[in-house]
């Protein structure tokens, strides 16, 4: 049967539309891949063309979501009416506590069995939590809380006793706590993560850190000469104010290095002369703990004492007491 030129114009007509059809399907198969509608294809290369490729940087500063963060979850707790000490973390290196009593001044020791050291706490009546480090390692440590009843005489109103075994040793130094109190949107932290940027490795941060401290935080004479028992240190008005005492200075870089997750030692105790004072101890990956650090200059390592290179001017002299261990002695570590 012989088709008309209608019929022929017809079947035109709809191979167009089929065309059409296929060309829109297959234009928007990048789009439904994922992809830009718009396909490009790079000019194929020759040899001895060159292209820009960049080096991928190496994750040194943590982000603030990196900073750990001490939790009370009850699973393990020992408490009366008014206190409670939450030893589900003990494993992470540290305890919890609260008090919720009528009390206007509160204690809190922890003693590692076999040491002489009793480390002494102010425990706060805000019935909020509070985080106290377990520094003596591995062990089996007593905890008690104390109702003050008159001048410096205490009743104990709950004793405990807990056996620890850390997860990791570095632990009890790279969480906050009541001495070294910092979070993730701590300005302290924040100030932590520009300055580790540019650091190559833990030392370039260590470095960094304590290159800030020296060159921007002043001694306040003042302060130290009406600083009360029961001071504490927080790091973010040192950082605003730029002015502080010895315990501010090694609050301040334990803060700033633990937030980069480089475990940091608070050390309080008396230097030559029976002057007490603070200091810091780090630990460097592949090296352990380097204590009273402050840098490496190729061929040793130096203590690091922010407070005595700040008001010394970093003279020679100060360098040198600094570098000398036997100016040191250690009575307590937070």
């Amino acid at each position: 049967m012989k088709k008309t030129k209608r019929q022929y114009g017809k079947y035109i007509q709809l191979f167009l539309y089929m065309l059409a059809a296929f060309a829109m399907v297959f234009l928007s198969l990048p789009e439904f891949m994922g992809a830009s509608a718009e396909v490009f294809s790079p000019a194929p290369m020759r040899a001895g063309d060159t292209v820009t490729i960049d080096e991928q940087p190496v994750p040194l500063s943590e982000s603030a979501s990196r900073v750990l963060k001490p939790t009370a979850p009850g699973t393990k707790v020992h408490a009366n009416s008014s206190t409670t000490v939450d030893v589900s973390n003990v494993s992470e290196g540290y305890i919890m506590a609260k008090y919720t009593g009528t009390g206007s001044k509160i204690k809190l020791q922890i003693q590692k069995s076999g040491s002489k050291s009793v480390y002494t706490y102010n425990l706060s009546t805000s019935g909020s939590y509070e985080t106290f480090p377990l520094t003596g390692g591995n062990g089996k440590y007593s905890i008690g809380v104390f109702e003050n009843v008159s001048g410096n005489q205490y009743a104990q109103v709950l004793s405990a006793s807990v056996d620890v075994q850390l997860r990791d040793s570095t632990l009890p130094f790279l969480y906050p706590n009541q001495y070294v109190n910092f979070s993730a949107s701590s300005e302290t932290v924040k100030k932590s993560n520009n300055l580790a940027q540019g650091a190559s490795d833990q030392l370039g941060i260590v470095t960094s850190v304590y290159n800030y401290v020296v060159n921007n935080i002043s001694y306040d004479t003042q302060k130290a000469k009406t600083v009360k028992s029961g001071y504490l240190p927080a790091v973010d008005k040192i950082l605003s104010s730029k002015t502080g005492i010895c315990f501010d200075y090694a609050a301040v870089m334990a803060a700033m290095l633990r937030a980069q997750r480089i475990p940091t030692r608070l050390e309080v105790g008396y230097v030559s002369g029976g002057v007490y004072h603070a200091w810091i101890s780090t630990y460097i990956n592949n090296v352990g703990w380097v204590n009273n650090v402050i840098y490496f200059d190729g061929k040793s390592w130096k203590m690091m004492d922010p407070t005595f290179a700040s008001s010394g001017g970093q003279s020679s002299q100060i360098m040198e007491f600094i570098g000398n261990g036997s100016n040191y002695s250690t009575q307590y570590i937070y």
